[in-house]
């Protein structure tokens, strides 16, 4: 069986090296929704999957950490991304470029990482993200699905180059959230929330 939860954020990036001159050269926004598409064969004690107010915590405070925040490639120009990191508080940068294809990739990982590392309380059984949609237009978006995500041939995807500001970190309910759960620091699912 499949559930579905819509995640909005705002964000801005730049593209390096795509076809359109205004996505490559220029810093620009969007109006993200991303949609997560978790799975499951089994359905815990209260005849769900995956309680939806289970993604209100660390996966909903992973997505929220791209909001009003600028998206940075790691691999772009050493000045460009000082200058963003000094004049922005919230940055997130990334292994890879911040296409849509490659938030997509990113975000099925993260979720992925959260949901191998907690303990379930509530007889969730194998459930899974299956994939992940992300809009960055109303016309517009990247479809991922976990072999995409894990695709060397689209580029491998290192976790634990991912960085996120201070003034990102600051807003978690614990600052040091990401870094436990890359050394699989296990998060457990409360009993009631």
């Amino acid at each position: 069986m499949l559930i579905r939860k819509l995640y909005k954020f705002e964000n801005a990036h730049i593209v390096r090296n795509c076809t359109t001159r205004r996505c490559s050269e220029s810093i620009h926004g969007h109006s993200y929704k991303v949609e997560l598409i978790f799975a499951s064969g089994h359905l815990d004690r209260g005849q769900m999957v995956y309680d939806f107010g289970l993604t209100k915590l660390t996966i909903k405070e992973l997505i929220d950490s791209f909001d009003h925040a600028i998206t940075l490639w790691s691999g772009d120009d050493p000045e460009y991304l000082a200058a963003m990191k000094r004049w922005s508080r919230r940055w997130v940068e990334l292994p890879v470029s911040p296409s849509a294809e490659q938030y997509a990739r990113v975000i099925l990982l993260m979720v992925d990482l959260v949901l191998q590392n907690t303990v379930t309380v509530n007889e969730e059984k194998d459930v899974i993200i299956k994939e992940v949609i992300v809009h960055e237009t109303e016309t517009g978006y990247a479809r991922a699905s976990r072999e995409d995500a894990f695709n060397e041939k689209m580029g491998k995807i290192a976790l634990e180059l991912i960085k996120f500001s201070d003034g990102v970190k600051e807003e978690w309910s614990d600052r040091h959230m990401w870094e436990k759960l890359l050394h699989g620091d296990k998060i457990i699912n409360p009993k009631k929330i």
